[in-house]
């Protein structure tokens, strides 16, 4: 198995799907193969590739809750080097579900286990809360990218994502690493967004990613057309952006 990285935040509107979706898509689009699992209830990342969430039979649910092979729910995307295990409504309540089976942390993994195709790399998009879910992800990941919002709040409840992060760590996954701080919606005319950045590399220095997403009117259009950021606008901002944290990755 390639390496696997999780998208978290336990903020909503940080850019985490968004992140997940573009990273995959440029990743794939530099012909590494690659796969998105959506694991958020919200199904974002799943339509935000242009599939159509109510015409989807088996989602990520079935293969964690019911106990379907992930190999039978992986579907294709425009881009030939992506694919995506689709998430559903269904999964609001897996979390409950989860509770009573047997190692409910290591699900994830063990189903991963089966795949049959060997990706380089595989991207979940987790869901903003620190639940079962986000913990599945964390124990089953090499690495973490966490975006930040470039504004007042952006390190307001970084400490208990820093937390989950320990004890997943301490408990189920020592290898876990931070992949990068990823600074998200950037306004370089603003103080507060130069300001934010110089406080989160003071806290985390080296582990901060050198590209910054900056705010991008096409970056906000593309998931209403259920395209990435790379095949809805290439010459943007928004793409130029993500095609240069695909290569820190890469590199």
């Amino acid at each position: 198995m390639g390496k696997i990285i999780a998208v978290t935040n336990q903020k909503g509107g940080v850019g985490k799907t968004t992140t997940a979706v573009n990273l995959a898509s440029c990743i794939g689009v530099a012909e590494k193969n690659s796969l998105l699992i959506d694991i958020d209830p919200q199904a974002n990342a799943t339509s935000g590739l242009g599939l159509n969430t109510k015409n989807i039979e088996k989602t990520i649910y079935e293969v964690l809750i019911e106990d379907f092979d992930i190999n039978e729910v992986i579907l294709d995307t425009e881009i030939s080097f992506l694919k995506v295990v689709p998430s559903g409504i269904q999964l609001v309540g897996a979390e409950l579900e989860m509770v009573n089976l047997e190692s409910r942390e290591q699900l994830l993994k063990n189903k991963l286990s089966n795949l049959n195709e060997k990706f380089e790399y595989i991207i979940i998009d987790c869901p903003p809360s620190l639940g079962l879910l986000t913990i599945n992800s964390l124990t089953v990941a090499n690495s973490v990218i966490i975006p930040i919002q470039c504004e007042y709040y952006a390190l307001e409840g970084l400490s208990n994502l820093m937390n989950s992060i320990q004890l997943v760590q301490k408990y189920f996954n020592p290898q876990l690493e931070i992949e990068g701080i990823l600074l998200t919606m950037y306004d370089q005319r603003l103080n507060l967004s130069k300001q934010v950045l110089e406080e989160v590399k003071s806290f985390f220095q080296n582990k901060v990613f050198n590209t910054c997403i900056h705010r991008n009117v096409r970056l906000g259009e593309a998931p209403s057309y259920g395209k990435p950021i790379i095949l809805f606008d290439a010459v943007s901002t928004g793409c130029e952006n993500y095609m240069s944290l695909a290569r820190e990755i890469l590199e």
